[in-house]
């Protein structure tokens, strides 16, 4: 009896917080659908819309617990036809093979690759020899071309010359896909070009889509003319969006720093500005006792401050990161316009749904796993210590001064260790002082940069903005310094192991579970999140690793990974690395010393033997002796002594990762990891 007394207790507890688990559940639903290695017919969504539509009726003649189930399996199962809707509703034409020839299409972003080349991406797009079905919706193309003879805006058509391929699989089995990635981007090839862009005579008529572009990429340059070098850079970045002018090694200082996160428009951008509007706004109106008297000022800078945000999102190009951002800041001012308090655990609940609900994937991107971390756990620790004012005295001096560094000091931590384990499992780092580092200027960003560019932008139709593009200046100034000297630290970069994404799953549950429940049993989350951060520590990276083409061998062993190639195939090389928490480059581990029995590459692995032949060469049964596996990426071989790996293994399967396990190689490929999807060429030749 005392047990049924606790658990009905603990029930009773958890009334009125169905709200703030409904993310929960419709994400389940989408992970569901992101998680199948099959693409659902049309039969499946019938049938788990019919149970979703019959548990939202059941629900009205139902109480208790089992009304909470049935809101939970109708959540999870709108989830899943949600994410599959999206998906289908994303299809476009993807580009099937190589191609190489000329293209035509209409300049609609510009961006730079990892090595710093300018990239472009491109729609409208006509391809020689290719039907209007098989032309790709978009393609987005590297200039290795190292002059351009007009600049580039958007809105122009080029021709060039390039190389295209489809959008390429994981670079290991149970890596980022980038296949998906693209699919819900529109984006159907990829590819790169060595000869210049040449204009043809006329530009195609400019949308409103396309005149936003445009705007953009002018305030961006505008912005660059008025601040030279890195700080117009960062300007531009924040204010705009465009990201094309920042240099790689600024990127590698603030990244290393844990400030790159100022340079992506998101919810801190979008806060600091409409927070700046909403004050300018209350406050100005508040100075002029005849409106102060009759308006309600506090509303009025609300919808102003809503108004800002609409315009900076439009301008900011409209990102998907600024999307959430947006959705965000409009929840928290609806409510102050309806007298609700704008921070609450509710808010944010109601914009992950809405975020979900506009753009299902981005539950398995960082970016919306990293924002609503901070934010939740920001929102949950205020609201627990709002009291914790009380603790200084009213009358002393400094009171405000104390709270505000406090609050400052709280936030940078919590918010810091929210999104920690998110950016260690995708990014594979951890900069250890990036808390000193915010510390010292997001005050700066939210007080002196954003400020002042707000200001500036304002004033520049009159010819007054140039002190406060000075004031902006002086503050980013101030911020990349910070940035050079907190990377400069010994050991300010952390490697992290690559881990599953069963890992991160508990660590995020279990948090949640914290934050979320109430009572006593709240503190059964804690035991997710120890076996979460447990199984990361112990977890294995694979000890055979071969790119998608099969010409990149990677071996793990007690000093780092060994590579084959100290050039070419530099993505997956640099990505296996990272994973592995190794720092070095592609060159060092090619450097690095490998057991070798004889010089035909073959390699022990304890007591396991692989031969690797790039080389194009008749292929007998003497190459199977003496070894568990015979790699050969560029031939075909129908049959041999031993376990093989041929050209058609790769083109079929992917890339490939194998593990040692009681003297027995075991194989793992992308193919049956990512399975068989919308965004896979199987599925696709299909249709």
């Amino acid at each position: 009896m005392r047990i049924l007394a606790y658990l009905a207790a603990i029930s009773e507890a958890q009334r009125g917080t169905l709200v703030l688990w409904m993310p929960l559940g419709l994400g389940a639903g989408i992970g569901l659908y992101f998680l199948l290695r099959f693409e659902p017919g049309l039969t499946l969504y019938m049938l788990v819309g019919g149970l979703s539509v019959a548990a939202l009726v059941m629900r009205g003649f139902c109480g208790g617990h089992l009304r909470r189930a049935l809101v939970a399996l109708a959540l999870i199962g709108g989830g899943f036809c949600l994410a599959g809707a999206s998906a289908h509703l994303n299809a476009a034409p993807v580009l099937s093979g190589h191609y190489s020839g000329p293209l035509e299409g209409r300049v609609i972003a510009l961006d730079r690759s990892r090595s710093n080349d300018l990239r472009i991406t491109l729609d409208h797009l006509w391809l020689a020899r290719r039907t209007k079905s098989g032309t790709p919706r978009k393609v987005r193309i590297t200039l290795h071309y190292p002059k351009l003879f007009f600049p580039i805006a958007a809105g122009q058509r080029v021709m060039l010359t390039a190389r295209l391929s489809p959008p390429a699989g994981p670079v290991e089995p149970g890596g980022f896909n980038f296949r998906r990635y693209a699919w819900f981007r529109g984006l159907g090839a990829v590819g790169y070009t060595k000869t210049p862009l040449l204009r043809p005579g006329t530009n195609e008529k400019a949308d409103l889509s396309l005149r936003l572009i445009q705007a953009r990429m002018r305030m961006a340059a505008a912005i660059r003319a008025r601040l030279h070098g890195p700080r117009g850079a960062f300007a531009a970045a924040i204010l705009t969006g465009d990201r094309s002018a920042i240099a790689p090694d600024m990127m590698t200082l603030l990244r290393n720093a844990n400030l790159a996160h100022l340079l992506a428009i998101s919810g801190l951008h979008m806060g600091l500005l409409t927070g700046f509007v909403f004050a300018l706004f209350r406050y100005g109106l508040a100075l002029i006792p005849p409106l102060a008297l009759r308006l309600p000022v506090k509303k009025v800078a609300a919808v102003a401050a809503f108004l800002a945000a609409i315009l900076y999102l439009l301008l900011s190009g409209a990102n998907i990161a600024t999307q959430r951002a947006f959705v965000m800041v409009a929840v928290a001012l609806v409510a102050v316009l309806l007298d609700r308090r704008a921070l609450t655990l509710r808010a944010v609940a109601l914009a992950a749904v809405i975020v979900l609900l506009i753009r299902p994937v981005s539950l398995i991107e960082a970016g919306f796993q990293m924002s609503f971390a901070a934010t939740t756990a920001l929102v949950a620790t205020f609201s627990a210590l709002r009291g914790i004012s009380d603790l200084v005295e009213p009358s002393f001096r400094g009171a405000a001064i104390l709270r505000w560094g406090l609050a400052l000091i709280l936030s940078s931590l919590v918010a810091g260790l929210a999104t920690a384990p998110i950016s260690a499992f995708y990014f594979n780092r951890i900069a250890e002082y990036g808390l000193i580092a915010n510390l010292a200027s997001v005050p700066v960003m939210g007080f002196v940069v954003m400020p002042a560019a707000v200001c500036a932008v304002l004033l520049a139709p009159f010819g007054l903005d140039g002190p406060f593009w000075q004031v902006s200046g002086a503050g980013i100034d101030w911020i990349l310094w910070v940035a050079g000297q907190v990377s400069a630290w010994p050991g300010a970069v952390l490697p992290v192991q690559g881990a599953p994404w069963q890992d991160l799953v508990l660590i995020l549950g279990g948090a949640l579970g914290v934050i979320l429940l109430r009572g006593p049993i709240r503190l059964l989350g804690i035991a997710p999140v120890l076996a979460g951060f447990l199984l990361w520590h112990v977890a294995e990276r694979p000890v055979i690793l071969l790119s998608d083409n099969g010409r990149l061998l990677g071996v793990l062993q007690v000093h780092g990974r060994w590579l084959n190639k100290a050039r070419g195939e530099g993505f997956a090389a640099q990505s296996w690395l990272e994973k592995d928490g190794d720092t070095a480059s592609q060159k060092i581990a090619a450097a690095r010393q490998i057991k070798r029995a004889s010089r035909d590459h073959k390699i022990e692995i304890g007591t396991v033997s692989i031969r690797y032949s790039a080389r194009k060469s008749n292929i007998g049964n003497r190459l199977c002796q003496g070894v568990n596996l015979l790699i050969l990426p560029r031939q075909h071989v129908s049959s041999a002594g031993c376990k093989v790996l041929d050209a058609s293994d790769f083109r079929r399967n992917g890339a490939i990762s194998a593990q040692i396990s009681n003297g027995k190689i075991v194989l793992t490929n992308a193919r049956e990891v990512s399975g068989r999807r919308l965004w896979t060429p199987e599925i696709r030749r299909a249709q």
